[in-house]
């Protein structure tokens, strides 16, 4: 059975988090997106995991042993919760300060629970949803597999300048070193908005890992802008941990399991444009320079008007750690999809800045209620049907995005990219084009 799954997002607790991410709005958010497994986020921030136990219930049945929760007040066909946090870690090694961020998979509450007693008693894990905790990966690894075996820890957006093990300003240059004694202990890997699975590929280090790709969402629409399209035999918490840990793909399964035959698997990512996020290209945001990778070298990493260094972004410090050109397919990884937020869509052809705004919201909701999920219209809806239920330059935004025909100006220094469907000339004569 097809799931949609984002596993890391937040809660209302986090900095700079909208107030609105409560469990029944994030459950309510999915079914509008078409998402079948949601990560809970900050299950370490004390007020939200009372909300998670308060909130929420095991739908393992009789077995008890999903590791997968649904909202008790929902109806009966559950969107499923899956116990996730994300932590900051900043400490010390090789004489280099290091700010890491790890996604964490619980597999029960009780592991939450166990894990965070420990953490309340020697980090502050109260101040923030995502935690800032001064230990190193190799403890929080050996911290977690304590609890339970079944953890699943693995880096988040792996090549932001600032927090990530391949950022240019605190990060490592190789897995193990990264990662030291756990290095065969953690599976996946997850690609941040700033790349996508292609960039990932021109580094033969990572071809043994699951690439994941999830939202980082700090706010409800910003739910499954990247997420994971699995196919399950069994949907609980060990299927999905079984596949991602032995990297099952429909196109060829780096490491097999022989418990059981591979009738589970990950199909593919749904993506960013990378070019849209915040880090793609280097340059000083202040200063408003954006610089490519070409560029970067050309100045030698410094900026034209302050004269310091620039911010070397992804594209940048994925070219110095790969072995391979840009353009490397990877033989047998799975399939990933770029799309553009519908909203977005709608926001442009209506020429109106904010997705936030009544009248983008009205037709949002009219093509949602006439056609279903926002995953399924990006996605999967025949464009003749489409067109049935939408204005016709929406129908031609979502045709262009599925192509990658889009405009795009790369984000650099933590701003977004812009990404544009239609040129100015296009939408001064959108009555001759339409």
């Amino acid at each position: 059975m097809q799931q949609i799954a984002d596993f890391h997002i937040h809660s209302k607790y986090s900095r700079a988090c909208s107030r609105d991410l409560t469990l029944e709005n994030i459950d309510k958010t999915c079914r509008i997106k078409g998402i079948d497994i949601i990560g809970t986020g900050d299950f370490t921030f004390p007020d939200w995991f009372l909300s998670i136990k308060n909130e929420l219930e095991d739908i393992g049945g009789n077995k008890k042993q999903a590791g997968l929760y649904g909202l008790k007040s929902a109806p009966d066909e559950k969107v499923k919760f899956i116990l996730t946090t994300e932590l900051a870690l900043i400490y010390k090694k090789n004489d280099k300060c290091r700010r890491i961020h790890m996604v964490v998979h619980a597999p029960n509450i009780e592991a939450v629970e166990e894990l965070n007693n420990y953490l309340d008693k020697n980090y502050n894990i109260r101040s923030d949803g995502r935690p800032i905790l001064g230990m190193s990966i190799e403890k929080l690894c050996g911290l977690c597999f304590s609890v339970n075996p079944k953890f699943l820890v693995y880096p988040a957006h792996i090549w932001t300048p600032w927090f990530a093990i391949f950022g240019s300003k605190s990060g490592f240059d190789s897995w193990e070193e990264a990662f030291g004694e756990y290095a065969d202990k953690i599976f996946a890997y997850e690609t941040g908005l700033s790349s996508d699975p292609e960039m990932n590929w021109r580094v033969s280090e990572l071809d043994k890992f699951t690439v994941l790709s999830n939202s980082d969402a700090h706010s409800l629409p910003n739910l499954a802008r990247e997420a994971n399209v699995f196919n399950l035999e069994k949907i609980d918490y060990d299927e999905i941990y079984d596949v991602i840990k032995n990297n099952i793909r429909r196109a060829a399964p780096r490491r097999v399991s022989t418990a059981k035959s591979n009738k589970s698997y990950l199909d593919y990512t749904i993506e960013f444009y990378p070019e849209e996020g915040m880090y793609h290209y280097d340059g000083h945001r202040n200063c408003g320079v954006c610089f490519t990778p070409e560029e970067t070298k050309k100045h030698k990493g410094i900026c034209p008007k302050c004269k310091k260094p620039v911010v070397v972004g992804v594209d940048y410090r994925v070219s110095e750690l790969a072995d391979r050109p840009a353009g490397f397919k990877l033989e047998g990884a799975h399939g990933f999809k770029k799309l553009v937020g519908l909203e977005k869509i709608i926001a442009e052809v209506l020429g109106i800045k904010s997705r936030k705004a009544q009248k983008v919201q009205i037709e949002y909701n009219n093509m949602i209620k006439a056609l279903g999920p926002e995953l399924k219209i990006l996605i999967d809806e025949p464009l003749e049907n489409i067109k049935k239920h939408a204005l016709p330059q929406v129908t031609e935004g979502i045709k262009r995005a599925r192509a990658g025909k889009l405009i795009i100006e790369p984000g650099f220094d933590g701003q977004y990219g812009v990404v544009k469907i239609f040129s100015e000339k296009e939408k001064s004569k959108q009555g001759k084009l339409f």
